[in-house]
């Protein structure tokens, strides 16, 4: 009978211990909770786009026209395309005999020059190589020079029979004055073809050349400086809006312009561009992405 008695009197007992130890750890966890204790933070939210950043829409081309009437040699002319978040700067030099066949209409990029000023050239140049070319600068001897001097000069293997020069095709370094008598030498062995070729090769050495962070920490003065020394359409509100991706791709770029010749077939006097190496240039450098080509539409229009 004793027996008996105690497992009736343990089972309550050990009951109440059960739900005592429930409440008490109930307590305690709400007690834990309310003062922050093992709280697990959630993960932050992703960090929205800034405008600092650099996209596909911060690509941009410009024509680059050098007119030094003094150095008795045609205007050169000079395709940019500003690639900033493949960190790449694309010069192709465009013979100023070309000449194309566009509506049934024969051009020639030097008649439209000469006849409606670097506005007329900019549309042959959309025309013939069916692209939107937002900007062009055109300088003088002063304002060419002023850049060479900006970017310190350039380092270059002169194989031409000019005064002054080494003509064994060695390194040798031209200074601003050098490199607009280089770039306007009429005597190579190419004609415009060549000398067109040569004025994005040197344009592009001296660019890889230089100081990229030095280039990118000067911008804003330099850029106030040679604004003010050419003919152009490019306005503060579009140095404003491409300034964070050029300084970006000279800051973090390395070896960052590439010079191109463009392909084409001598006709007597002229130069006629190939429209199939043309294809291949819009394949590898113009193209652009949809949706930044959308939201730039969208942001002109307001």
């Amino acid at each position: 009978m004793a027996n008996k008695k105690t497992g009736h009197v343990a089972l309550p007992f050990l009951m109440t211990i059960f739900i005592g130890l429930i409440i008490i750890g109930g307590i305690a966890y709400g007690i834990y909770r309310y003062f922050g204790f093992g709280k697990v933070e959630k993960p932050p939210e992703p960090v929205p786009r800034t405008s600092g950043q650099i996209t596909a829409e911060d690509n941009h081309t410009m024509l680059l026209i050098l007119d030094v009437p003094e150095k008795h040699s045609p205007p050169t002319f000079m395709l940019m395309r500003s690639i900033p978040l493949k960190k790449q700067l694309v010069f192709i030099g465009i013979p100023s005999n070309s000449i194309a066949l566009v509506d049934g209409q024969q051009l020639s990029i030097i008649e439209n020059y000469q006849n409606g000023g670097a506005a007329s050239a900019e549309e042959f140049v959309e025309k013939v190589f069916d692209i939107e070319v937002d900007k062009y600068m055109k300088f003088d001897s002063a304002a060419f020079q002023k850049v060479c001097d900006i970017f310190g000069g350039v380092t270059y293997p002169v194989n031409a029979d000019i005064a002054g020069f080494k003509n064994d095709g060695s390194q040798q370094y031209l200074n601003s004055d050098q490199i607009e008598t280089f770039v306007n030498y009429l005597m190579f062995d190419g004609g415009e073809s060549e000398r067109a070729f040569t004025a994005a090769a040197v344009l592009s050495a001296m660019v890889n050349q230089s100081d990229g962070k030095r280039i990118a920490d000067s911008f804003d003065n330099n850029f106030s400086i040679v604004i003010n020394m050419v003919d152009s359409d490019v306005t503060a509100a579009d140095y404003k809006n491409r300034k964070n991706g050029i300084k970006n791709m000279f800051e973090y770029g390395s070896a960052i312009a590439v010079p191109l010749s463009l392909d084409g077939t001598p006709a007597g006097e002229d130069f006629i561009p190939s429209s199939t190496f043309i294809d291949s240039l819009k394949e590898s450098y113009f193209k652009v992405n949809k949706d930044a080509k959308a939201k730039k539409d969208d942001k002109e229009k307001k």
